[in-house]
């Protein structure tokens, strides 16, 4: 059976769609309880947002897992660039989450030392900052999964200011869901795969990887009713109902098979895939993206003589954010949560960033 296409005419935010897919998923029992995951900060907004998880059947969980780009970042990697702002005179323009992300010395307490640290929206708006300071040494602190990675490919591929460089923090998605999936592990009964990843990607990587790793996967939209869809074919293939897709596709919207030819183009021109340190998940082999070949002059770390320091570590005492990542806890089983660890007043990434799921969580008030 293929997976249904939605009509584009669907109101995908209407009650009536979502109670009716809400009684679907609950007709789909497979006789157990089922832990499926997304591993997106947009999914864990839209579902509290829309109240999903109070719609659910007691047997299903769903749970986040390292969908936030700016979570996944080392505090390694974010003292490296606080340092190149406070020690070596580099403007670091990053994207707003990243300042209060923290560490040994985050970018905020670099700002507050004297360094010049700015936010913004993208490599652009970077470029264009560097441009109008020719004089001054810039970096561009890329953060981010293939969605980020290949804008900062394309600005790269067009050409940057002299004066511009890049601290690649850049993540694959792929590679960390393998990790995941990985035999002994706690590994989900199924995945919500990022549809705004999957539109650069395609669902090519994914079929690959569930050739390796057979768990039922579906990419998913961000409306209520596409996420529902998503998790009933997930749900029918638990119960061993057939189908001629290894992957679904709730999305189809904007996901395509092979993805965005031109992007995925430039990320292949401009990035190789390395090694990479995750926080709270440790080091996974290809899941970060280094500038290649006549690009790797512009990585920051090599322009300016600076690297990472491994004494600097991932979590501050009481902080569950790593687990939070592997979908081993819940936020609100974090003594900190709500508590001493705030939005306003942040002791971990996960709350830092917009799309952290503790962040989400708080804001929307979607416990279960």
């Amino acid at each position: 059976m293929r997976f249904p296409s939605p009509d584009p005419s669907l109101p995908f935010r209407a009650p009536e769609a979502v109670r009716g897919l809400a009684a679907e998923l609950a007709r789909l029992d497979p006789g157990r309880p089922v832990r499926v995951m997304h591993v997106c900060g947009t999914h864990e907004h839209a579902i509290g947002a829309a109240g999903l998880r109070d719609l659910l059947p007691p047997w299903l969980r769903v749970t986040a897992g390292p969908g936030c780009p700016v979570c996944v970042c080392p505090a390694a990697e974010i003292d490296c660039a606080a340092r190149l702002a406070a020690d070596r005179g580099v403007v670091v323009a990053a994207f707003g989450d990243v300042l209060r992300v923290p560490s040994r010395l985050s970018l905020e307490e670099a700002r507050a030392r004297g360094g010049d640290c700015r936010v913004v929206g993208g490599i652009e708006e970077a470029a264009a900052l560097a441009a109008a300071e020719p004089g001054r040494p810039f970096a561009f602190h890329a953060v981010g999964f293939e969605t980020t990675a290949c804008t900062t490919a394309a600005a790269v591929r067009r050409g940057l200011p002299a004066n511009l460089s890049i601290l690649s923090s850049h993540r694959l998605v792929p590679p960390a869901l393998e990790a995941l999936l990985a035999p002994g592990g706690p590994a989900p009964d199924g995945l919500v795969l990022p549809g705004h990843v999957l539109a650069v990607t395609g669902l090519g990587e994914y079929e690959a990887l569930h050739r390796r790793r057979p768990v039922p996967m579906a990419a998913a939209g961000f409306e209520p009713a596409e996420i529902l869809l998503a998790l009933a074919w997930i749900l029918r293939r638990l119960r061993g109902e057939p189908s001629r897709e290894r992957v679904g596709n709730a999305y189809r919207r904007v996901v395509r098979r092979r993805g965005n030819p031109e992007a995925r183009r430039a990320l292949a021109e401009v990035f190789e895939p390395v090694d990479a340190d995750w926080r709270g998940l440790g080091r996974i082999p290809l899941s970060g993206l280094a500038l290649r070949g006549r690009f790797a002059a512009l990585e920051a770390r090599t322009r300016h003589g600076i690297a990472e320091d491994p004494a600097v570590g991932d979590l501050v005492p009481g902080c569950r954010c790593g687990e939070v990542l592997l979908g081993a806890a819940e936020p609100e089983e974090c003594a900190l949560f709500g508590a001493a660890c705030t939005p306003e007043s942040p002791r971990g990434a996960c709350m830092v960033a917009f799309e952290g799921t503790c962040h989400a969580r708080f804001r929307t008030g979607a416990a279960r």
